[in-house]
């Protein structure tokens, strides 16, 4: 029965959905931790030092940030291979741009640079984590993250890519937060306002992202 529910065509938009629900909900829990950075050393040293060490963030959620990222972009992809397969053939007459948006056209190119720049994030933190913590054993520290962060945005190169990556983060959410709805068939009368709502969050967030890279580069 499983099976055949992820054999389904549906089932899959309806998981791809989901899947993109619980990063969106990720997302705003992220920038939000990540905004204290610009308000006060100590409050994101402690927040952090809080998310690090605490086993159900750890040992839970993290696998199942991680696993569901992941999810995400096989599914996406799968969905994507599907898709073109169902129209083999090219519409002659078609204007592709002037039916659907760059966004909605291209959404696994920006998924695939938005799954890199993920990499990028954990080569930064999350496998330095690992190494402080459990390679070289390290005593915990509560005062090291504020420092750590501000290290990383010092590289331009660096602080390009991330914003460049938050960019097409917004361009992904444009369209995806729509998609999302519409796979798991929220269709009734509160589905224009959230949508909207789906605009200034692909809007906002992102840039919430850009200016704290943009602050640690310039200002710290």
């Amino acid at each position: 029965m499983a099976k055949q529910l992820l054999n389904s065509s549906i089932m899959r938009k309806v998981a791809m959905g989901l899947s993109g629900f619980f990063l969106i909900t990720f997302l705003m829990l992220h920038v939000s931790l990540n905004l204290t950075s610009v308000i006060s050393e100590d409050l994101f040293n402690r927040v952090s030092h809080f998310m690090g060490y605490n086993p159900l963030v750890q040992y839970i959620g993290q696998p199942i940030l991680i696993f569901g990222l992941l999810f995400h972009f096989i599914m996406g992809f799968i969905l994507e291979i599907q898709n073109r397969r169902a129209r083999p053939v090219g519409y002659a007459y078609n204007a592709s741009s002037a039916n659907s948006s760059w966004a909605s056209r291209n959404m696994i190119i920006s998924g695939a640079v938005i799954l890199s720049y993920f990499c990028l994030h954990w080569y930064d933190f999350w496998f330095q984590e690992l190494n402080y913590k459990f390679i070289e054993m390290n005593v915990p520290s509560e005062t090291r993250y504020y420092g750590e962060l501000v290290h990383k945005f010092q590289s331009p190169v660096r602080t390009f890519l991330y914003c460049g990556a938050f960019v097409l983060l917004g361009l992904h959410l444009w369209h995806g937060f729509y998609s999302s709805m519409q796979s798991v068939g929220f269709n009734n009368k509160y589905a224009r306002a959230l949508a909207q709502f789906g605009k200034y969050f692909a809007v906002f967030v992102p840039a919430c992202f850009i200016f704290i890279a943009l602050f640690h580069h310039f200002i710290r």
